[in-house]
């Protein structure tokens, strides 16, 4: 069967040419412009010699840009291999080696990292394409034989050639997301143009997405979560992307505003960041969705939040694996508090024991989450061996324990790997962070478990305080004492002026171990 994702644009494009496909600032682009636009992109990228199924990878801030690359390389029957902007030479050097990539597109400000990591791969025939802000960059002293602006791929080609989309197949990879490497280096997760398709379709139908939405697009493009669960569904059902480069408090109420941004997708941290934002005489009106997904949400933001806006928060989960959402809250009437949902159309889920025996329902029953379904990543691109060790029998072992109820809602609990065992007892730090949340100083929280020659491990909780707020450690920990069991309250409680989190705002547990 063949199937290209870019005949979402070119769909959308044609039943709404003019309307707003992306806003930054007072800057609106069309579904008409963005098509074209892209399809020059895509004509320009087959003439450098770049074949069906080469790799290119792509190095941006949430700017138009990165659209029309990203379009523009499906159009092209490339492969786009998304670059976080943050990325020093030598991890930008092995996401290049390990993907193959062809080409590089990168951002001025990534430019000098991404110069480094070029140079050491010409065996790729590497091609490093720079974003300027609108005159072509100057040369020097760059290698300009192998090196342009990103307007050289914007100019005009024939009409005929604009407007071609390479026949795919809809099983081949369209995406190759790295994961995040907490747990080694960064593996290449290869996402179809079907997987894709089926992922931002369901997952837009459950939260009734529509074309006159405005979706905040602050969510890094780089990631799964910003890529399929922005972009893809806010380009599948043509509504508008509200386009913020980095995550400023100050530029995401503004936005809200001027572009009247109904659709509200991102992680806990932003949730927090916008329920403390001074709001005043701002109009925020029209936000009529709210979904949250990357991290546990805590009850306490939770109500905040929805006291505050007056929207229910619809909790997701999901991973580079399963090209974004697995599972979702159905609706504000069909939710449960603290729940991630039920799999969504075409997805199936399982918790499982150590043995690999399913477990039945009930919060005593706490297992690995098993995933099967249309949106089960292909394989790690060029990594059998981690392929395998992933995926058993046609089941995505996820890592994530979690129980579920009677109604197949299920409830996470921890990772895998950050389940603390003190004196033989399993403490699960997410029941800790909860009652951590709740203490009237606490803006965030995390737990993680410490090494110890009598218990094993001993439970350690990190937090960072509200603005003006005091608190000791010793009064933090009494307050645990007093509302969790002997062996799961924090003996040691650490202050932080703030936690570490990575580019998509999720708090970073093994940096805290680190230190």
């Amino acid at each position: 069967m063949s199937f290209n994702l870019a005949t979402m644009l070119r769909e959308s494009a044609r039943s709404r040419p003019e309307h707003a496909c992306c806003r930054i600032g007072d800057r609106t682009i069309s579904y008409a412009e963005l098509d074209e636009l892209s399809g020059r992109v895509a004509a320009n990228l087959r003439a450098t010699g770049l074949v069906r199924g080469d790799k290119v990878a792509v190095q941006l801030p949430n700017v138009p840009e990165f659209l029309l690359a990203y379009f523009g390389i499906l159009k092209a029957g490339l492969v786009m291999v998304p670059l976080n902007p943050l990325l020093k030479a030598a991890e930008i050097t092995h996401q290049l080696l390990d993907s193959e990539a062809r080409l590089l597109i990168t951002f001025d400000a990534c430019a000098p990292e991404a110069r480094k990591a070029a140079a050491g791969i010409e065996d790729l025939a590497l091609c490093l394409v720079t974003v300027t802000a609108g005159a072509r960059a100057e040369a020097g002293g760059r290698d300009t034989e192998r090196e342009s602006a990103f307007e050289s791929l914007c100019t005009a080609v024939p009409d005929a050639d604009a407007r071609d989309i390479v026949a795919t197949d809809a099983d081949d990879t369209a995406v190759i997301i790295y994961t995040s490497g907490t747990t080694g280096r960064p593996k290449g997760a290869e996402l179809t143009h079907f997987q894709l398709f089926m992922n931002c379709t369901t997952a837009g139908a459950v939260f009734g997405v529509r074309a006159d939405d405005v979706s905040l697009a602050v969510l890094p493009f780089f990631h799964v979560y910003g890529l399929s669960s922005v972009i893809n569904v806010g380009i599948r059902y043509g509504g508008t992307l509200s386009l913020v480069p980095r995550f400023d408090i100050a530029l995401v109420v503004e936005a809200m505003q001027d572009h009247g941004v109904s659709v509200f997708v991102g992680v806990p941290t932003m949730f927090h960041a916008l329920l403390q934002a001074d709001t005043a005489g701002r109009d925020l009106s029209r936000l009529r969705v709210a979904c949250s997904g990357g991290a546990a949400m805590p009850e306490a933001l939770m109500s905040a939040f929805e006291q505050r806006f007056g929207v229910a928060v619809l909790e997701g989960y999901g991973l580079s694996e399963t090209a974004s959402t697995a599972t979702m809250n159905p609706s504000p009437e069909d939710r449960r508090l603290l729940s991630i949902g039920r799999p969504i159309w075409g997805v199936e889920a399982r918790i499982v024991d150590g043995e690999g025996r399913e477990l039945p329902p009930g919060a005593g029953h706490i297992g690995e989450i098993l995933l099967r379904g249309h949106n089960v990543m292909k394989g790690y691109y060029r990594n059998p061996e981690a392929t395998a060790e992933a995926v058993r029998d046609g089941w995505l072992h996820t890592g994530d324990l979690a129980h579920q109820d009677e109604d197949g809602f299920l409830f996470v609990v921890d990772r895998l790997k950050d389940l603390i065992i003190r004196g033989g007892y399993n403490v699960y730090p997410r029941e800790v962070e909860e009652v951590l949340y709740t203490h009237p100083a606490v803006a965030e929280a995390a737990v993680i478990g410490r090494p110890d020659e009598r218990l094993g491990e001993e439970v350690v909780g990190v937090v960072s305080l509200r603005d003006g707020a005091t608190a000791t450690a010793e009064e933090i920990v009494d307050f645990c004492r007093d509302r969790l069991a002997g062996y799961k309250y924090p003996r040691e409680v650490r202050i932080l002026p703030e936690l570490p989190k990575n580019a998509t705002g999720k708090l970073l547990k093994r940096e805290l171990r680190l230190g």
